[in-house]
This record gives structure tokens, sequence and C-alpha cells, in this order.
């Protein structure tokens, strides 16, 4: 099982990093959140992973922080309905800890916002992990994962680019092509057309 991976990040896009590491190319599906803290292309990057087998594949998934990758190892594995694909979404959505306290509280209505969760699927994800967070009641190791980037160092995309690259992410993400187009170009009006990819699709998650 690969349970981590460093190396150089040769692109990034934001649902996956193409990292370079002993003569190897690695294609890691990562959520937003995570792509919003990559270094910039060519820097040093280490990510938590989680490997997917399946017969017809093989996935790997990569998060800034152990407890990421464990809450999402802990998501598929236990929650009905809940694959990889789902997984990734509601982890775009919301970071950790919020997700900790939507499910903590019971808070279904916010959990099924997330594109591929209904009401059901949310109320399962708090039935079947509500009793098994307390392994995450420990200070997150988020930012301290890798050297997080900002500012000028951080991965940035034309504007134009950045664009139709949040609309391809929210559609990977479950979003309808329509839906997302509208929801990056109210994005757009309100953060300016300077704003980067993960930019838009912060907002047009929130």
């Amino acid at each position: 099982m690969i349970v981590t991976i460093e190396g150089i990040l040769e692109r990034a896009t934001p649902l996956t990093a193409i990292i370079s590491a002993g003569g190897l190319g690695y294609l890691v599906n990562i959520p937003v959140t995570t792509a919003a803290k990559l270094p910039s292309v060519g820097k040093s990057v280490k990510l938590h992973t989680h490997a997917v087998y399946r017969e017809d594949s093989q996935s790997l998934y990569g998060f800034a922080s152990e407890a990421e990758r464990d809450f999402f190892a802990l998501l598929i594995d236990k929650v009905s309905g809940v694959g990889p694909k789902v997984g990734i979404s509601m982890m775009s959505k919301l970071e950790l800890g919020s997700l900790i306290s939507a499910i903590s509280s019971g808070d279904a209505v916010l959990l099924a916002k997330t594109p591929g969760i209904g009401k059901k699927t949310a109320e399962r994800v708090i039935i079947e992990l509500k009793d098994k967070l307390l392994v995450f009641a420990k200070p997150s190791d988020t930012e301290t994962a890798f050297e997080l980037q900002s500012g000028p160092n951080s991965v940035t995309l034309p504007a134009p680019k950045a664009e139709d690259d949040a609309v391809a992410a929210l559609v990977a993400l479950g979003y309808k092509q329509t839906e997302a187009s509208k929801s990056i170009g109210k994005a757009v009006q309100a953060l300016g057309p300077s704003a980067t990819t993960e930019q838009l699709i912060k907002a047009a998650l929130s």
C-alpha cells in the first residue's frame, strides 16, 4: 500500500497532481482543498495517499494530511453508496474540520449540498461515521503536511483558462455543464477576472 508520495510537482489541476518521484510520474487524484495548498510547479511536495485497486483500474488519492487521508479511507470504506469520486467531492466542498463538525452535529442538510450526495446518503454518512470520529479529535496536521504556498508562489493560471478549468472541475465533481458554467460565471463576477481556478471553485462551492 502506498501511504505517502514525495517528489517534484510536475503539473496540477484542481482535482489532480502529477508528482515525479524515482523516475516515475504519479497521477494523484486530490480534492480542491488540497489543490489550493499545493506549492508551485517544479517544487517539492509530499502527499498522504490512499490507493484504490479495482479489477480494471488502479487509482491513487492524495491529501495534505494524514487525518484527511484517513477520513477519506473511512468514508469510502464504511458508507454504502460513497465511492472515491463522491468522497473527493465531499472533501472538495468542505474542509476536514467542517465535515467532522457536520457529521458530529447530524447536519445532513450541509452534507447533502455536495454534488452526488442526496439526503439519504448524507444521513447514512452521519449514522455510519458519527461514532468513529474520536480518532480525528487530535489537532489537525493539515497545515504541516507540506510547505503551503500562497501569493506569487502558489499555482495560478491565466484568467480565461482558470475559468475553463474551474468549470471542468465542477463537472468532474458531479455538476451538470450548464450548472457548472453558471456557478463559475457568478464566481467570476464576484471575484473578478484575475481570480485563480481554486478561488473560483471555492466560491462556486460555498
